[in-house]
């Protein structure tokens, strides 16, 4: 198994780049070089109005930031992919970029949700048990967007590009799409998903966080699953927001591991590696990312998040890392600010 230990690449963050907004909460992060020459960068917002966590089910829109260098400051530009009415699939909320580009095409991957009830209003309290988040969270899907140029306009789709299944450890929700383009053209898809579960129903209606992966002929083809079964499951190794690229023909993962039991550390980065993109070889006891973050000021901090973890590369080289990250000491449940940060990474 090839050694992937990103931290040791890792050189000081800038405090002053990445992608922050006044009166927004700011989550994801997807980054790429346009036509242009500039930096662009795809990420989520909604209003510091509603509460971070569950706020974003029901308000969070996908968004353009663009930047002359690779670690920003990025400066917001325009929301891409708006509300457009509880009628769509995506109507109420969109989150999750993740921006593609395959030949002249820029193919934007993200998660969209809607519900049938009233708009939630500034202020107004929003738990998990409401009625708009429980139905959004169930109505998660796995869209696309395109365009010829990095600004648009963006074409969206009537239905989801991949879906829920009935009776399988997706049958609730599809989510956080980690999208690969294969040497050959093709594409691996791998997801966050959960089950419903049997009742009697307990808490919030559904089992815990699995990973599937799915394959198409093209990042905007129709997917197929490659597994029946997760490719990694529940309880003590489960991970989140995988992010995979190909390397000398075999996959490679980075993901936060919920737990600390593959890498060492909650929350930190795990590294997989993989043939096929459905059997995995884990990097047990190593780090490839930690939440301790060396800042450009010479300060370390333990950040309350990292997550959603982006590489950009270019010719072939990934030479920056995006995660999604807040202030706090307990995830985002105590978070005052959220942004996207950008680390540079040796050659």
């Amino acid at each position: 198994m090839k050694r992937l230990d990103l931290k040791e690449r890792f050189l000081p963050a800038p405090r002053a780049g990445g992608f922050q907004m006044e009166g927004y909460w700011v989550w994801c992060g997807s980054a790429i070089r346009g036509e242009d020459g500039r930096y662009h960068l795809f990420a989520s917002r909604w209003p510091k109005t509603l509460p971070m966590h569950p706020g974003w089910l029901l308000a969070s829109e996908v968004v353009r930031a663009s930047a002359d260098q690779p670690c920003g400051p990025y400066r917001f530009e325009e929301v891409v992919l708006p509300a457009r009415g509880p009628s769509y699939w995506d109507g109420r909320m969109t989150h999750n970029p993740h921006i593609m580009k395959q030949g002249d095409t820029y193919i934007l991957f993200y998660i969209g949700s809607t519900h049938p009830f009233a708009d939630v209003q500034p202020g107004e309290a929003v738990g998990l048990d409401d009625p708009r988040v429980v139905v959004a969270r169930t109505n998660k899907r796995i869209g696309i967007a395109t365009s010829k140029s990095i600004t648009g306009p963006w074409k969206r789709l009537d239905e989801p590009v991949f879906t829920t299944r009935p009776g399988r450890f997706d049958s609730l929700l599809v989510s956080n799409p980690a999208p690969c383009l294969c040497a050959d053209g093709s594409a691996l898809l791998i997801y966050k998903a959960r089950a419903y579960i049997a009742p009697p129903y307990v808490g919030l209606l559904h089992g815990e966080m699995t990973i599937g992966a799915a394959r198409a002929d093209r990042l905007d083809s129709p997917y197929r699953r490659l597994a029946d079964d997760p490719i990694f499951g529940q309880g003590e190794d489960c991970i989140e927001d995988p992010f995979i690229w190909q390397e000398e023909g075999r996959f490679q993962m980075i993901a936060k591991d919920m737990r600390g039991n593959i890498c060492g550390e909650r929350y930190g980065g795990i590294h997989a590696v993989s043939e096929d993109g459905v059997h995995w070889e884990m990097q047990r006891g190593e780090l490839a990312y930690s939440r301790s973050v060396l800042w450009d000021d010479g300060k370390t901090e333990l950040m309350g998040n990292l997550e959603r973890p982006f590489l950009l590369f270019e010719e072939g080289v990934p030479t920056h890392a995006f995660f999604a990250t807040s202030d706090g000491t307990n995830g985002f449940m105590d978070a005052t600010k959220t942004w996207n940060m950008v680390i540079p990474l040796r050659a």
